[in-house]
Order: C-alpha cells, then sequence, then structure tokens
C-alpha cells in the first residue's frame, strides 16, 4: 500500500515540475484564468435575466408553472458549466499550438467538481442526498480531479470476500452500499408519490385504494431490489439454494407475521374496516382506524392513545364496526318522571325537544320515546335517537340530549324524582 502511495507521490512530482518548465503549461493556465474570468462576466450578466424569463407568478400553479420553479435551481450550475465550455472550447487551440492539454483537462476536471459542489450546497435540500452528497460524491469527484479515481476502482474491483460460491469485491459492495441507498431512497419517495395520489381517487372505495396502495408500494420496492442485485452483480441461481434454507426457517419463525400480512390483505378486499372507521374490539377497546399496516392495524382512540392492534385479530375475533362507510348510529336516553306526571304528554315532549338538536336525523326514524318501567321512585322513560357520528364514551350527543331533555321536563314544570323510603314505626317497636 506505501508503495503504491509513493509511486503515486513521485508520478504528481514529475508532472508537477513538467508544468513549472514549461512555456504550454502556463499558456493553459491564462487559458484556464482568462476562461473563468469571461464566465464569471457572462453569468452575471445572464443570471439575472434568465430568472425574470424563467420565474413564474406567485399565483401560478399549474404544471408548467412548477417546471419553471425547478428550473430555477439550476441556475447556480452557469458559472462552473460556462467555464468548462469555454476552457473546451480553448482545449482545441492548445492541442494545436502546443501539442499537449494536460493542464486544461485538469482544469475541466476541477469546474466539474465546482458544479458538483454547487450541487450538494445550493441545489439539494432532502437530508439523505444532502448527506451523501458530502461524504461520498464530493469526495469521489475530488479523487477525480487528482486522477486517483481509476486506480482506487481497480483496487477495489481487484480485491474482495467470499461466501461460498459468492463473490463480492469490495467495489461492488461499495457501489452496493451507495446504490442501494439512492434506490432505496427513491423508491421510497415514488411510494409515497404513488399512494398519495391513488388515495386521493375519490371514485375508488376506500378497500380498493389502500390496497392498490399497498400493491404499489411492494411493487416499487421488489423492482427497487431486483435492480440492487442486477447492480451487485450477483449470480441469482447461487442464490436460490440459500434463498430456499433461509424461506423454510422464515416459515417457522414468522408465521404470525404471514398471518397477519394475508389478513391484511383480506381486510382490504373484502372492504369490513377501513381508514376512517370506528371500531370496537372483543376486548372492549375502541377507536378510530387511521392506518392499515402489511403487520397490524393502528386505532386511535378518543383521548388521543394509539391502539396497535394485529390484522389477524380483525379476521378470527368479533369486531363491532359502528361507522359502516359512514351510515347513522343509534343511541339512547333514559331518564325518569315523578308517578304525579301526566305520562300520556311525555313522549310528543321529548321527542319535540330532542329534535332541536342539530345533529338528530330523521331518518331512519325520528326520536322515538318509549315507556321502559314503573320503577320505586317514578316512571322509567327512554328516548332513542339516530345521528350521523360516533358518541365518544357516550359523552357527546347523548349528553347533549340529555340537556334537552332536563331543560324540557323543568319549562313543563315536571318533576324528575329521587329514590324516596317511607319509615314507619309499630307501636311498641319504636326507637329507645
Amino acid at each position: 500500500m506505501m508503495e503504491t502511495i509513493e509511486r503515486y507521490a513521485e508520478q504528481g512530482q514529475s508532472i508537477l515540475l513538467d508544468w513549472i518548465t514549461s512555456p504550454a503549461a502556463y499558456a493553459q493556465f491564462g487559458l484556464l484564468v482568462a476562461a473563468y474570468l469571461v464566465a464569471i462576466v457572462l453569468t452575471a450578466w445572464i443570471r439575472p435575466r434568465a430568472d425574470r424569463l424563467i420565474r413564474p407568478d406567485d399565483a401560478n400553479r399549474s404544471s408548467f408553472a412548477k417546471v419553471r420553479r425547478f428550473a430555477l435551481l439550476f441556475l447556480p450550475l452557469l458559472l462552473p458549466v460556462l467555464a468548462y465550455a469555454l476552457t473546451a472550447a480553448g482545449e482545441q487551440v492548445t492541442r494545436s499550438l502546443f501539442g499537449s492539454g494536460a493542464v486544461i483537462a485538469l482544469g475541466k476536471r476541477i469546474f466539474v467538481f465546482l458544479a458538483v459542489r454547487r450541487i450538494v450546497r445550493e441545489i439539494v435540500t432532502d437530508p439523505f442526498l444532502k448527506t451523501l452528497g458530502n461524504y461520498v460524491v464530493m469526495p469521489v469527484a475530488a479523487l477525480y480531479v487528482v486522477g486517483l479515481l481509476d486506480p482506487l476502482v481497480a483496487v477495489l474491483a481487484s480485491n474482495g470476500v467470499s461466501m461460498g460460491r459468492i463473490n463480492f469485491s469490495f467495489l461492488a459492495i461499495a457501489r452496493a452500499v451507495i446504490a442501494g441507498s439512492v434506490l432505496f431512497w427513491l423508491g421510497r419517495w415514488s411510494s409515497d408519490q404513488g399512494t398519495t395520489y391513488i388515495r386521493a381517487q375519490e371514485t375508488m372505495r376506500p378497500p380498493t385504494r389502500e390496497l392498490a396502495a399497498k400493491a404499489f408500494e411492494f411493487a416499487i420496492f421488489a423492482v427497487v431490489g431486483l435492480i440492487l442485485l442486477n447492480i451487485m452483480g450477483l449470480d441469482l441461481s447461487a442464490l436460490a439454494l440459500l434463498g430456499g434454507a433461509v424461506g423454510v426457517g422464515l416459515g417457522f419463525g414468522l408465521q404470525k407475521i404471514a398471518s397477519n400480512f394475508i389478513s391484511g390483505i383480506i381486510l382490504l378486499l373484502e372492504g369490513q374496516a377501513t381508514v376512517g372507521d370506528f371500531v370496537e374490539l372483543d376486548g372492549g377497546e375502541s377507536g378510530t382506524i387511521i392506518r392499515m399496516g402489511a403487520r397490524a392495524t393502528i386505532l386511535e382512540t378518543f383521548d388521543g392513545k394509539w391502539i396497535v392492534v394485529p390484522n389477524e385479530d380483525f379476521i378470527v375475533s368479533r369486531i363491532v364496526n359502528w361507522s359502516d362507510a359512514g351510515s347513522g348510529n343509534r343511541y339512547e336516553v333514559d331518564f325518569s318522571v315523578s308517578y304525579d306526571t301526566d305520562i300520556n304528554i311525555i313522549p310528543d315532549l321529548i321527542s319535540e325537544a330532542v329534535k332541536k338538536h342539530p345533529a338528530v336525523l330523521s331518518e331512519p326514524e325520528a326520536p322515538d320515546v318509549e315507556l321502559r318501567a314503573f320503577g320505586d321512585s317514578g316512571v322509567e322513560f327512554g328516548v332513542e335517537f339516530w345521528v350521523e357520528g360516533i358518541d365518544d364514551g357516550p359523552n357527546k350527543y347523548t349528553s347533549e340530549v340529555r340537556f334537552l331533555v332536563w331543560n324540557a321536563l323543568k319549562e313543563a314544570n315536571i318533576e324528575i324524582p329521587f329514590p324516596q323510603r317511607e319509615i314507619r314505626y309499630r307501636e311498641g317497636h319504636g326507637p329507645s
């Protein structure tokens, strides 16, 4: 390793001495400086005019306006690109005059490095891509500038590790790590864009939208995986035996995961429950479905807690779906009146009072008052009503309806009884 470094150091020293003593090298340096200064002047003149020409109005939200805003991001590349173009044009002149263009070639690589640096520092905004640019792309560009990239690639390609019949060169590993990172980032971005578009299609049923979104996400990452294997140059036939053994192990160890995955597909196909439905589990927990994943479904309770429910539970257990694609739900409120009350006026009085609630529906049935029992303290009634929504606890609609019942009885001077007891003393048995 040290011998290689010393050899490249000697080569660099020899090239530097040749440039110092060569008039052609000085001419090429002068050409580079002139090309860069001219590029600065041209950039100062072109960039503001290009900005005014390309930049759309702030209120313009069309697709073409989005393309124009995207093009504006690349204006910082104007200086290095112009410098590279002017240098490339001058390279032909220097080669015809001096028969050499090594300094010009170095200058062109430097301008490429400057362009890469501006992309990483000024254009890229995604944190992952910016990190990749700072720690991978820019070091590679620097090695390209000094001419060490090809030797390094050759060293990495000639060394590696072996796992049975499968050989991995260090170059393949590095390429897989870098390409895999980019591909999976691109896959995640494509998946997010695609699933957002699919879920925005209101003409599709909610379960169909969820199934299509999951299928799209699975297809994206399957393609990413195949591309990555191809980039690594792996022989897929060599992986067949290993894949079979791993598959058997996973089959025994991940039975629950497979069961939950299949259950999730069944849920999406049948549409028994979907995102936005309010469900009550067999154990008594209840909440709104906010996400349906490959392994589990997430419920959000009224107090903001999340409940992670394995998809299998929706198949093998009894689940009460209160939403049923947004249909109404029936609730009831119990109350009682004094025995001195004319109970014949109670049904109409309470029904009219409950109808005043803005959320109470007249269909499929208007508020209905029923005589439930003759209790110990009073006559017991119940009012049933339908609403388009879920009562949280019940503390939402039923609480407001109880206020309406209370106010209606008070305005009619009807007594709401409370438990009363008569105590009688028999003669000779009273307290001493």
